[in-house]
């Protein structure tokens, strides 16, 4: 199966319809957050809006910048990942949404510990490996090539990383650090941070089942 890969749209509907092309190639689209733009709350309901028409299999969660306001529309919209386990062919899609806290000046801002809760339906199995478990977490793991700005300075979750390498996911979607647009590994699991919409920038990651074993045939990032 191959998904398109996106993350911080920041309200930029005109970036967002250049991509429709790519949409109708993907198998699903999984978004890692940030609908809205900087402090214009009104601007995160059309994005979307127009992102659930892009596909009719889209795996989503909310970023920093989503105001409160958001969340009832998102959940009625039947692509949220947040908090839960969503099966589709085969996968697991679990996510966590939000960023950690930074700069108190966006709406979504959590701590670690709170992010970190919403993966709880997995943690409460006990550690094991998913091989079919694809992570959407807006705020991305401390100490990759994904949570890195400008002074080579890791900004990212410790506890996402250490959640990581003790569950070893399949693969992760990250995004809210847009000068780390990145794919990685921690160990076998793809980490991937697409980059930000917002400045055209999408990744595709293509996965398939082989010998009974899910794994990652490619991950790409992609400019318009």
């Amino acid at each position: 199966m191959k998904f398109l890969v996106l993350s911080d749209i920041h309200g930029n509907l005109e970036n967002l319809e250049k991509l429709n092309p790519m949409a109708k190639e993907a198998d699903g689209i999984i978004f890692a957050g940030d609908f809205t733009e900087f402090e214009n709350e009104k601007t995160g309901l059309p994005v979307l809006k127009a992102l659930c028409k892009m596909n009719e299999n889209i795996f989503a969660v909310r970023g920093n910048c989503d105001y409160p306001s958001l969340e009832e529309e998102f959940e009625g919209s039947d692509i949220s990942c947040e908090r839960q386990l969503v099966m589709h062919e085969g996968l697991a899609f679990a996510g966590s949404h939000g960023g950690s806290k930074f700069t108190g000046t966006t709406p979504n801002e959590r701590t670690e510990e709170e992010l970190q809760s919403d993966f709880n339906i997995i943690t409460n199995e006990g550690a094991q490996e998913w091989d079919n478990l694809i992570v959407l977490m807006h705020n991305p793991p401390k100490n990759t090539a994904c949570d890195k700005i400008p002074g080579d300075i890791h900004v990212g979750s410790e506890l996402s990383t250490k959640f990581i390498e003790e569950y070893k996911p399949l693969a992760v979607v990250t995004g809210h650090i847009h000068e780390s647009a990145a794919i990685c590994k921690v160990g076998n699991t793809t980490v991937m941070n697409p980059g930000a919409v917002a400045e055209g920038k999408y990744g595709w990651l293509t996965v398939s089942k082989k010998d009974g074993k899910w794994t990652v045939d490619s991950a790409e990032l992609k400019n318009l």
